[in-house]
């Protein structure tokens, strides 16, 4: 069987393609699998990391107003419609299956072209562009929530199967992990994270956070700040005269998340999707942050899901600050009764079984 999956630009994109990859690797071993996605996306990283084949197309994504760009655009895009019809037709897929991104518009949409079957998977509540248009042509929409069916023509061919997390993330002792990690049995680990680019908000609010809180021995953070503002966030520490003292807490990007995850009493990120399904998989009380800059406020709408629930604690960006994120770490750190009851809702939202409720309607596509 030769599959080829598409998607990326951001970690919530890719790591659900990954997922995917994975289970159809272990379950049928022949499988050929190979990747499409840009130079520029963090795809070109992750793939051939995780040991797949990666071709990259040239595409780009679309402003919401008209302008210069525009035009360049639809240029990237034309050129992305011819590249994606040269690795079709040489990689002779029997499935394409689609992430989101906007690298999956012209690659799904060929390949429904050519009568080869196609899925494509949206992650958050409200679905992105490029899968909102794509939807009118595959074979299956596949969805992590109830609410986005509505948004999509046609619901006979839409099915809720959650979101694919590799199986790190399922089954992990926190014991283990806080061991793996240097944490003591009895410190209340808080791991922080802004996403697979880091945030600058997210930063400067935890650095700050960090700052009051190194010195003190029940409570161990641990806060990721992404390439793009790690230089920015331990200087602020070099300034502080703490350099030595926070190496640990910091880190400019961590690849065996799910073993920090897996320590961690407490997550303070954003609200992208994938990161909920580890976070909830794994039962992990959160503060959610979500990003204001994405489209639809899709984050906002995730992070209330969870909310409702009693399963998290959701920030504004304009509403956060140290003060809040301390308060509700001391608070959480002592209330463990709280602490407890948000684990459990966490737990109750999780759906672990996505991949294999996905890799089902893969089966069930390709036998139809």
């Amino acid at each position: 069987m030769k599959v080829l999956i598409t998607g990326g630009g951001t970690g919530g994109h890719i790591y659900p393609a990954i997922a995917i990859a994975n289970k159809i690797k272990d379950e049928i071993k022949t499988a050929q699998i190979l990747f499409v996605g840009t130079e520029k996306g963090l795809e070109s990283e992750l793939v051939p990391k995780e040991g797949y084949n990666l071709e990259t197309i040239k595409v780009s994504g679309f402003k919401r107003k008209i302008s210069l760009d525009t035009a360049k655009s639809l240029v990237d895009l034309a050129c992305g419609l011819k590249d994606s019809i040269k690795v079709i037709l040489k990689f002779k897929p029997d499935i394409v299956i689609g992430t989101g991104g906007y690298v999956c518009g012209p690659v799904v949409f060929i390949a429904s072209m050519l009568n080869i079957k196609t899925v494509i998977h949206e992650q958050n509540v409200i679905p992105g562009v490029t899968n909102k248009i794509l939807g009118k042509f595959v074979n299956r929409v596949l969805v992590s929530f109830h609410e986005s069916k509505k948004y999509f023509d046609n619901d006979k061919k839409v099915y809720v199967t959650g979101n694919p997390i590799r199986k790190e993330f399922i089954k992990i002792s926190q014991e283990s992990s806080k061991e793996q990690i240097g944490a003591k049995e009895d410190e209340f680990v808080v791991l922080s994270f802004g996403g697979s680019r880091g945030a600058e908000k997210i930063n400067k609010i935890m650095a700050k956070v960090i700052e009051k809180t190194y010195d003190n021995k029940k409570i161990k953070i641990i806060h990721v700040t992404g390439s793009r503002h790690h230089k920015e966030v331990m200087d602020f520490f070099k300034e502080k005269g703490i350099g030595n003292n926070i190496k640990d807490s910091v880190k400019e990007y961590i690849y065996d998340m799910a073993k920090y995850m897996g320590a961690a009493d407490l997550a303070i990120c954003r609200a992208g999707a994938i990161t909920l399904a580890e976070i909830t998989a794994m039962g992990i009380p959160s503060i959610l942050i979500p990003s204001p800059y994405v489209t639809n406020n899709h984050q906002e709408h995730n992070a209330r899901v969870l909310e409702d629930k009693g399963a998290a604690i959701l920030v504004k960006e304009a509403e956060f600050d140290e003060d809040i994120i301390l308060e509700n770490i001391y608070k959480l750190s002592k209330e463990k009764d709280k602490l407890n009851t948000m684990a459990k809702k966490s737990r109750e939202i999780a759906k672990p079984n996505a991949t294999d409720i996905i890799y089902s309607n893969i089966l069930e596509v390709l036998k139809s």
